[in-house]
């Protein structure tokens, strides 16, 4: 089992140890912490993204609550992530929790799109592993990258593009999976909208806004769609 839960998180260990490196080279260079605090950051906070917005808010010296919020907002779609994945998880027993905490974007990609059987609990201890092995990618990357941040000086311009990457290779298996484009176009349209309406600081939370209203709305109509032609069926 554990060969076949590797191989299909191979996207996400070639995306998360850059990732992570690129992480823990900006921790060490840019704050005044011990080497070892990147990756039990890491472990205990488990947020790409977020953990890359808190080296830039804690190098510009703000505060602790100041950064919490700033982490809580950039992290807020992970509720509509969790929102959709209530029954995927029901009886899941000691594994619910840690499956809760370790859901992230690469993570939810994988759990959505895959293969799944009957068996629950089967498919249950799989998401369990999926999401142990792409939060040790990370942890290993981020040792990595402090490691190197102590020990050479280099240049790590770009480094952080792999994020880019990463979601660019998520997209087009979700595409694959689903066989729908129309959840591509919103994305790129409300992104695009945002970039061009609100400062850069605020472009990530409209274009999450937009977006998730535009498929909400998508879901109602083809929602109501299908009640009606069961109701002129029936």
């Amino acid at each position: 089992m554990n060969q076949n839960v590797f191989r299909l998180t191979l996207p996400i260990l070639f995306g998360y140890l850059p990732l992570g490196m690129a992480f823990g080279v900006l921790f060490t260079t840019q704050l005044d912490y011990a080497w070892w605090v990147a990756p039990l950051m890491g472990l205990v906070i488990y947020a790409g993204s977020g953990q890359i917005l808190a080296v830039s808010l804690l190098a510009a010296s703000a505060g602790l609550l100041e950064v919490a919020v700033a982490m809580f907002v950039l992290n807020a779609r992970h509720l509509f992530y969790g929102l959709s994945l209530l029954g995927q998880f029901r009886g899941a027993g000691w594994r619910k929790g840690y499956l809760i905490f370790g859901l992230t974007d690469e993570t939810y990609s994988l759990l959505t799109s895959r293969p799944r059987t009957p068996d629950r609990q089967h498919e249950q201890a799989i998401d369990f592993r999926i999401t142990l092995f792409n939060q040790l990618y990370w942890i290993t990357g981020c040792a990595i990258g402090a490691l190197l941040g102590e020990l050479v000086a280099f240049d790590s311009t770009g480094i952080e593009f792999a994020l880019v990457a990463l979601f660019i290779v998520l997209t087009i298996e979700q595409y694959k999976a689903l066989g729908n484009t129309f959840p591509l176009w919103a994305g790129a349209l409300a992104a695009g909208l945002a970039m061009l309406l609100v400062p850069p600081a605020h472009q990530l939370i409209v274009s999450i806004a937009l977006v998730t209203t535009t498929l909400l709305i998508h879901y109602w109509r083809l929602r109501n769609r299908v009640m009606r032609n069961e109701v002129s069926d029936g």
